[in-house]
């Protein structure tokens, strides 16, 4: 009798038992932070796996980027299109692009670049395209450095809404990266041709941005359907992240905002912000009813 309580007692004390494959999604993800530690450790280590100045790199090619801005932008041509410090307004949305098309296109193959650990390991699927997200982040770190090196060399000071616009602009590319990534990197398991198509998508980032252009221009050649412009999310966040570090580094950061830069920057960003989080979830809710077939079609 009390072998038989104590059987019934151990049973009770046990947790259910469920599917090894059964996740909650990103929640899961990020329960898991041990593992999704691991995952963006190793892919780190895997880019300079070989090389003699490892994270070094990260360093030097954005910095040979903005030394090459600098020079034809500034010195050789000029102010491009009458803008102050025209290098530092390409740089900036040099730095998000950069963020997001990095995101995006390792985030559409990260599921079959880690084909061996999705078949042989139990977890969160979701975790291989977040992981390529914040290795994405880890390398826009240094051209953020050089980002506030540069500007602060020519008089940029940090302010309470600057620093609102930057952190507003780079949310929004990391949670609309993100879905992104999930949605393409599940397609990519079926169709290896998304990795091509996100590949030539990227290419039109650069040209639909406010970068190379001030949106000024878009303002003055389209007018009142100029408006429509900032419905990409894209441009959206480039202009926050100038509003944060190429408006405060010009002589009269006011006159540069009024000319350059649209009415209600803000409440576009956060209404672009919470769209992105509605393409998340979308993105979430396709991932979860793809993702049983992954295994056999890796």
């Amino acid at each position: 009798m009390t072998s038989a309580t104590t059987t019934v007692s151990a049973s009770e004390a046990l947790p259910p038992l469920v599917p090894p494959s059964a996740t909650t999604g990103l929640f899961e993800v990020f329960r898991r932070r041990y593992l999704l530690r691991l995952l963006v450790r190793r892919e780190i280590q895997a880019r300079y796996s070989g090389s003699v100045l490892g994270i070094l790199w990260s360093y030097i090619q954005p910095a040979v980027k903005l030394a090459m801005y600098y020079f034809l932008f500034q010195i050789m041509i000029g102010r491009g299109a009458g803008i102050p410090n025209y290098a530092i307004h390409v740089f900036a949305g040099l730095v998000l692009v950069h963020y997001f098309t990095e995101t995006f296109s390792s985030g559409t193959r990260s599921i079959v670049r880690n084909r061996g650990v999705v078949q042989k390991m139990a977890v969160p699927r979701e975790m291989f395209p977040v992981a390529s997200m914040l290795v994405s982040a880890y390398h826009v770190v240094p051209a953020l450095v050089l980002l506030v090196a540069f500007t602060s060399s020519k008089g940029w000071r940090p302010d309470p809404e600057g620093m609102l616009a930057a952190v507003l602009g780079f949310s929004l590319v990391m949670v609309l990266g993100t879905a992104c990534a999930l949605m393409f990197s599940v397609a990519n398991v079926y169709f290896r041709d998304f990795s091509n198509v996100v590949q030539t998508l990227t290419q039109f980032v650069t040209f639909s941005v406010p970068m190379i252009y001030p949106y000024s221009l878009v303002d003055k050649r389209f007018g009142e359907a100029a408006a429509y412009y900032l419905f990409n999310p894209m441009a959206e966040a480039v202009l926050l992240f100038q509003r944060a570090f190429w408006v405060g580094s010009a002589e009269d950061p006011a006159a540069t905002a009024a000319q350059h830069l649209p009415d209600h920057l803000f409440r576009f960003g956060f209404y672009h912000l919470g769209a992105a989080f509605v393409v998340l979830a979308i993105a979430q809710l396709i991932f979860s009813r793809l993702e049983k077939k992954i295994p056999e079609r890796l």
